[in-house]
């Protein structure tokens, strides 16, 4: 699997819990060093400039990434929070987040891997207490654990992106179809 971060979920804090991808099956970790939650913290926009990142940071962003994925899950499937990982969210958004500064050239965000965290943590706050809430899916590919916001038209959005699981869903259903179809008659 490539190492590439993708970015399809309609939100940070989402996309952030899906960097532990295929759950269910072989899971794939996103975050294998410190430069790697420095790439995707400068990838998703989140910041334009990090402090690099130690282990440690690792650690405590893939203690966040699962506190917010259980939360998200939780809150789609409407059950009652986790304890430990809502008082992790919390606790992680109490501290000073990365704050937005206005240079000559326009708006930039330097920070901490800390505050990076805060950061997220915060707008995880703001999406599961937010109007998005109903709009929460997971992505019917069963190999996925993805958790978008579905903002399609009639929300009928059913995978995290096209190029990502749709395309090979369908592709599958078509090979399935063909394999199946009874060879034309001459």
């Amino acid at each position: 699997m490539n190492l590439d971060h993708v970015f399809v979920c309609g939100h940070p804090a989402l996309d952030f819990a899906a960097t532990l991808r295929a759950r269910r099956t072989a899971q794939f970790e996103m975050f294998v060093t410190p430069d790697r939650l420095d790439a995707w913290f400068l990838e998703s926009g989140v910041v334009d400039a990090v402090t690099p990142s130690e282990q440690a940071d690792v650690d405590r962003a893939t203690a966040l990434r699962e506190a917010v994925y259980q939360l998200v899950t939780a809150r789609r499937l409407g059950e009652a929070y986790d304890t430990g990982a809502l008082d992790l969210l919390n606790g992680t958004a109490r501290q000073a987040a990365a704050v937005p500064q206005l240079t000559q050239e326009g708006r930039r965000t330097e920070a901490s891997p800390q505050e990076v965290l805060s950061a997220l943590a915060r707008q995880a706050v703001e999406l599961l207490s937010g109007p998005d809430v109903p709009l929460l899916k997971e992505c019917g590919n069963p190999e996925c654990t993805r958790i978008y916001i579905d903002r399609s038209r009639g929300i009928r959005r059913q995978w995290c992106g096209m190029e990502s699981c749709g395309n090979k869903i369908k592709a599958a259903a078509y090979r399935a179809r063909k394999k199946s179809a009874p060879a034309a008659a001459h």
